[in-house]
């Protein structure tokens, strides 16, 4: 593993952290092909795999910041597709995407949303974490609200036959979370991609195939 120059001056988990980034062969790879994150490859692996980003699909990015997954997601629909970014945190501008500052939680966000798609989203994306407090179980029940949230969300502007993916951590909570997914899209599965390190807990939940209908009919 590579060493930092001054690494005294840092905590021993900053240390690692930034060591681990140094010889994480992704990061490099971002560095070289000009992605913002090595997340970037997260969502690339898993559409190379179950196909989400078809040329002309209207995308939906969710906390989008850095960007990584938006770009990803624009050069996969093409011209004829359209990404919108969301997220409160500001976003440099990115070829192919639009991008809205705004909490995808308040009440008009989904309105929002589909009236600057002209319509319904074919994917919604969302790679968010909670704020770490370094409590495992904390931080999945975090994660966890974060990921039923989105969901809510995507069921608000997912048409017919959409498709969802979100970040969630390993644990036994989700339940309730997989059970109104399967109820209201027709396969879906936790998936952890090559580029997702094999130390972290992170999985992603892939749903496919929304049933479609209004939320507040259920």
């Amino acid at each position: 593993m590579a060493r930092l120059k001054g690494g005294k001056r840092r905590t021993p988990s900053s240390r690692a952290w930034l060591e681990r980034q140094i010889s994480d062969p992704y990061v490099a790879r971002a560095r070289r092909e000009g992605y913002r994150s090595r997340a970037a490859y997260k969502v690339a692996e898993i559409d190379d795999r179950f196909h989400l980003l078809k040329p002309g699909a209207r995308v939906v990015d969710l906390g989008a910041a850095p960007g990584g997954w938006s770009e990803v997601a624009a050069k996969r629909v093409g011209t004829g597709g359209r990404v919108i970014a969301l997220d409160i945190l500001d976003l440099k501008p990115i070829a192919g995407v639009d991008f809205i500052k705004l909490d995808f939680l308040e009440a008009s966000a989904p309105e929002r949303l589909k009236s600057m798609l002209g319509g319904k989203a074919d994917v919604v994306l969302s790679d968010m974490a909670a704020n770490t407090t370094g409590h495992r179980q904390t931080d999945h029940l975090r994660i966890i609200a974060l990921a039923e949230a989105a969901a809510y969300f995507a069921r608000e502007v997912l048409a017919p036959g959409g498709s969802f993916l979100c970040k969630v951590l390993q644990g036994g909570t989700e339940a309730v979370l997989l059970a109104e997914l399967k109820r209201d899209f027709s396969a879906v599965k936790h998936i952890k991609p090559p580029a997702s390190r094999a130390d972290s807990a992170e999985l992603y939940l892939l749903a496919r195939g929304f049933r479609g209908g209004s939320l507040d009919a259920r």
